[in-house]
């Protein structure tokens, strides 16, 4: 479901907030569309997290320690590697309004990314918002093979360790769908949504500098709650 296009002169980080305790997110037609719709589909992704499938292969390159992951180092780098035109993403949703928004979200300390990296550079990672024990995934990007997917796997890895109880997807894609991502009802959403609201994740629970193992990473994946 679809809500009408805002008409306010700014949102801000508060009503944002309170939009997603609600159920409801903001999305652009285009980066060069000023304008805002809120969004509450009909049917709405999530990825179980004791439900999470990772191929032997993708678990092969986490526990090399290829990439080196990192979080909340380089939010707005993140941004501009989600708001790039890609291979199989030619348009991007995230204009102006979207960036300050959750820039502020960031500064606040309610939206992290989990960045991966390699020799140096920024090569892929995702961004998001936490909400008590809900993580609402946002985007994510890549530059080299396997990095968004890296991220993701961390990503589960640190909402399990600190508790969480939702991940958000939004929509399922195929992408998503291989790691076990499902589509619910909106009423079986907000019963998900309403339990996760009633306690507080610890998303740093390995410390926000801390770069963890792909062993350390894989364990905590593997145990169910």
């Amino acid at each position: 479901m679809s809500h009408p296009r805002d008409h306010q002169p700014e949102i801000t980080p508060e009503v944002l907030l309170k939009a997603y305790a609600c159920g409801i997110f903001p999305m652009a037609e285009s980066a060069d569309d000023p304008g805002l719709y809120w969004i509450e589909p009909e049917r709405r992704g999530i990825l179980p997290l004791d439900e999470f499938a990772i191929s032997r292969r993708l678990a092969r390159t986490v526990r090399s320690d290829r990439f080196t992951i990192r979080v909340d180092t380089a939010f707005e780098a993140v941004m501009d590697g989600c708001a790039t035109p890609a291979e199989g993403r030619t348009t991007t949703w995230i204009n102006p309004r979207i960036r300050k928004l959750y820039g502020d979200l960031h500064a606040k300390g309610f939206c992290h990314s989990v960045e991966t990296w390699e020799d140096g550079e920024l090569v892929g990672g995702l961004y998001g918002v936490r909400l008590g024990r809900a993580f609402f995934g946002e985007s994510m990007f890549h530059r080299a093979r396997d990095a968004s997917k890296v991220a993701l796997v961390h990503l589960v890895a640190r909402l399990k360790r600190g508790g969480f109880t939702l991940l958000d997807t939004q929509f399922v894609t195929e992408h998503l769908r291989s790691f076990g991502a499902v589509e619910v009802s909106r009423r079986s959403y907000h019963h998900l949504l309403a339990r996760a609201l009633e306690g507080d994740g610890d998303f740093y629970c390995w410390g926000p500098g801390e770069a963890i193992t792909g062993a350390v990473c894989l364990q905590s994946v593997s145990q169910t709650s």
